[in-house]
Formats: C-alpha cells, structure tokens, sequence
C-alpha cells in the first residue's frame, strides 16, 4: 500500500531528555546494591511478618523475587507511601502521623496530625473542598437521596440526579449523549468489550493507562502497540493491519480503533490529536479517547485536548473520561453519538453488575461543572482554569530554569521531575516532607527501571506564594541530593516575562 503523506503539524513543546550515560550507570550499581544489602539482610534477619510459600502439587501463587523486594528493598522506604489521610485533598492535607519500632515491619500511630502542603493529589480545578457551593449542594443531596442507591442501573439504580448528570455531560462535551459510572477505573475496563469486539484491531499507545489495558484484555481482541505519541510508529501500525488484514485469513479487519489518551499521568505529555485525527481519516480508522486528566484541565473552555486543539467533538468517536481529577469527586463517562451509548447500556458489565453513583457523588459534579461552564453566574470557572494554566506553566519553567530533567508538555498539570535512582526517590520525598511538602514518587516496577521520578501535581488552588516556596525547596534539595542533570537551561528573567505576557493575554 502506498504511503499517504501525514500534514505536518507544528511541533508541541513536549520534552523527554534523556539521562547521562553515567548516571545511568551509577543507577544501575546503586541498585544492584541495594538487592546484595537486601540478599544479606534476608539470610541475617528472619521476616517479621507471616511468610507465604507455595503448596506442593499446586501452581505457585507467589514468585520468589516479589515477596523479597517487598520485604527487604521496599519496606526500608514504604515510609515514604500508603500515608493515612484525614483530610480533603486540597492545597493543603492532613496527615496522621505515624511510627515504625522496627524498621517499616509495623507501624503505630503517634496520635497527633501535621499539615502539609499538597503537590500530589489530582485536584487540578481545586475542587476538593469541605465547604462551599459544591459541599452544601452535596450534603443537600444526601438529605433528599440517601448515601447511595444499592442498585445497579438496570434495576433501580438511576435517580433524577444521574438523569440530569447525563444530559449536563453530554451538552458540556458538545455530544449527543452521554452515560456516567460510579467508578473511573471501571468505565475502562468494564466497558470497552461493550464497543470492541473480536475482529476488531486495537493500535493502542505504549503509555496507556492499566484500566484501558485491562479493558482491551477483557474484549478479547488483538491489541498492536505504537511508539508513544509518535505518529509515524502510528501510521506504519495502520499501513500493516490494512495492508495484512487478520492473521492467519488475511480478511479485512471489522473495524480499526486507535486508543489513547489526552494527558499521560505518568509521563506528563499531551496527545497530537490533530495529527491523531488525520491519520483516523486517512485510515478509516475509529478513536477511543481517554481523557480522564485532560477534561478540566485543558481547553479555554475545561472541555479536555479537543479543546485545548479546538478540534470537532464529533471527529471523535468514542469520548471518555472521569470526574476524580478536575471535578473533585468520584467516577467516569463514556460519551458519543446515541448509538453508541444505546449500545453500551445494552451490552456493558458495568450497566447490569455495578452499582450507580453515589447521589451526592453526582451532585458533587453537577455543581462543579456547572461552575466551570459559567453557568452558576460567576466566572470562577474561567478563573480556576486560567490559574491552573498560569502555575503549570511557572513552575515547569522554574524547574527547567533550576537544572532539573522534567518529563512532558509545558501545558500538563502533571509535572514528573527525574532524579533516576531508587534511593533517591525516598530521599527526596522525605526531604520534602520535613519541609511539610506532600509529594509523589514513583519508580521501578510502576516506571522503567531508569525513569525514576518526583510527581507533582499542580492545582489551581495553589498559590504564587506556595510554589515559589515549593521550588525554593526544590533547588535547595537538588543541590544537595544532585538532580540537576539537565543540559538545557533557561534564563529565570526570561520566565518571567513569558509569564507575565500570557496574564496580559488572559486578562
């Protein structure tokens, strides 16, 4: 098949720097030294904890290397995760504190509580309040619904709420309608095999999330990778299941899906949908779009990356999303033309199995999005967006301007910061949290062995104040744990004036 030229669209200002070849060696040997430290503490000291084996005759349960690693490579820094919260996810969180008598076996609660500062938690509209509009709207909810309907949505599941819900969602997305679920996660994984069928082919990105990898396992169907947002990897994906067809028949494929995503949470980068969208057409190709942290978070309008790229809604045929990241509240949506949502209430699990919402889980969103849309007669929504647009853009700026690798589009509210070496991820976290600054790490198995990395997650509810003094931290923690590894660095003044030209432009 002859290849069709893709338009060239502008390059987006995403970046994936790549680690030094002496770090990258110096990684390798902190960890393999951290496995011996392991090895020896295992044959010197016996667990603490109950130790599970296999049965004989039996499949194993359990390989031998991940009850090791828990027990003597991540339990010397679970400290650092699983922290108990007590609190709304807000600016701020608070944390119950706790103790470990014996090196992270066990832990005891100390009985006091401190405040941090919250870089990561998902709240990027700043939504995750215990009072306001949103809270009373909500608390009212519970008065005149109950805590939860104990039905599934078949049975007597929907409420007027979830009617409404609906309707709101499918006219804030700009589609004929739309379909919401109790949980995020699940509007994945449980109804994908609803849309995708076998026969069907899935060209899927490498860094989608484990939900709609879940999802595509429970369809059935043949799934094909491609390079992360690389469309040319893309294209040639497309050029060999038309050119090739089915294994083994060569038939035609029923239909061809591209599934991505609008913002990867873990890398940080934005999808190409107009180039997505040009290579769907070529093609006749389907697209299952995931914006679960691009919806609020994007868009002059919080409509996600079709807005944010001012592309057609209807070009996309399956939209879905969740309402956990830029809503402040629980579950997901799928979303498209009445056919498709007249399938999936007749075929989907999660319609016949899973209960609905929570009403005053439905009614956190309503309030929310209605705000966001302007429709409560204020502007707060277009405040809450432009803000959080603002700080992503100060603070990944900052970053680069300090020296540090930083993952991503300059436009993702989700910051990941290398620092490469498992012992310096838990280093700096507990850096950060005697600085009364909560923040995420993540590393090897969730990420590649050598992308360790800092997660931040910006919110329009942070201040100016509050990020200069996160990265003041910042620099002063790089500088003494060694994370500026970046070879390109920008000029602080220069920031400035980028940021103060886009408040001009807002204003």
């Amino acid at each position: 098949m002859q290849r069709i030229p893709v338009k060239k669209i502008k390059e987006e200002p995403e970046s994936f720097e790549k680690i030094p070849m002496f770090v990258a060696g110096l990684a390798y040997i902190g960890f393999y030294v951290l496995l011996f430290l392991g090895y020896l503490s295992q044959f010197i000291f016996p667990p603490k904890v109950a130790k599970e084996k296999n049965r004989e005759g039996y499949p194993d349960l359990y390989s031998k290397f991940e009850p090791f690693y828990l027990n003597y490579v991540f339990r010397r820094i679970r400290d650092c995760w699983e922290r108990p919260l007590c609190s709304v996810p807000g600016d701020q969180i608070i944390i119950k504190d706790r103790i470990s008598p014996d090196n992270g076996w066990t832990y005891e609660f100390t009985g006091t509580e401190t405040k941090y500062l919250n870089l990561g938690s998902y709240n990027y509209l700043g939504f995750a309040q215990s009072s306001g509009p949103c809270a009373t709207a909500s608390a009212n909810a519970v008065t005149r619904y109950g805590c939860a309907t104990a039905s599934t949505g078949k049975e007597l599941g929907n409420t007027t709420l979830h009617t409404q819900l609906e309707k709101l969602t499918a006219r804030f997305l700009g589609v004929e309608e739309a379909i919401v679920f109790g949980m995020g996660f699940a509007t994945n994984a449980l109804n994908i095999s609803a849309i995708i069928h076998p026969g069907c082919l899935v060209i899927s990105d490498e860094k989608n999330h484990a939900s709609l990898i879940l999802g595509l396992k429970l369809a059935g169907t043949i799934v094909r990778v491609y390079r992360h947002n690389d469309m040319h990897s893309l294209e040639n994906e497309l050029i060999v299941a038309i050119k090739h067809g089915q294994p083994t028949t060569g038939k035609p494929w029923d239909k061809i899906f591209i599934v991505t995503e609008g913002i990867f949470s873990m890398e940080g980068s934005i999808v190409n949908l107009p180039s997505v969208l040009a290579l769907k057409k070529k093609y006749k190709a389907y697209l299952y779009l995931d914006e679960a942290h691009s919806i609020g978070a994007l868009g002059p309008h919080g409509r996600g990356v079709i807005d944010y790229y001012n592309c057609n809604s209807k070009d996309v045929d399956i939209m879905m999303g969740t309402f956990t990241k830029s809503f402040g509240s629980a579950g997901g949506y799928i979303a498209g033309s009445k056919s498709l949502i007249r399938n999936v209430r007749e075929n989907s699990d999660a319609v016949y199995y899973a209960t609905t919402m929570p009403p005053p889980v439905a009614q956190q969103i309503i309030t929310s999005m209605k705000i966001i849309m302007g429709e409560d007669g204020t502007n707060d929504g277009v405040r809450r967006m432009r803000r959080l647009a603002r700080n992503t853009r100060y603070f990944r700026r900052r970053l680069c301007e300090m020296g540090c690798i930083v993952y991503g589009h300059e436009d993702s509210p989700v910051v990941p910061m290398l620092v490469y070496f498992y012992s310096k991820t838990a280093a700096v976290i507990r850096a950060y949290t005697k600085h009364n600054i909560a923040t995420v790490g993540v590393g090897f198995p969730a990420t590649p062995f050598l992308e360790c990395r800092i997660r931040f997650c910006l919110s329009a509810a942070h201040s100016m104040k509050q990020l200069k003094r996160v990265l003041d931290i910042t620099q002063k923690i790089s500088d003494e744990m060694g994370l500026r590894y970046s070879q390109r660095r920008r000029k602080f003044s220069q920031i400035l004036a980028e940021i103060e030209d886009e408040n001009e432009d807002s204003d």
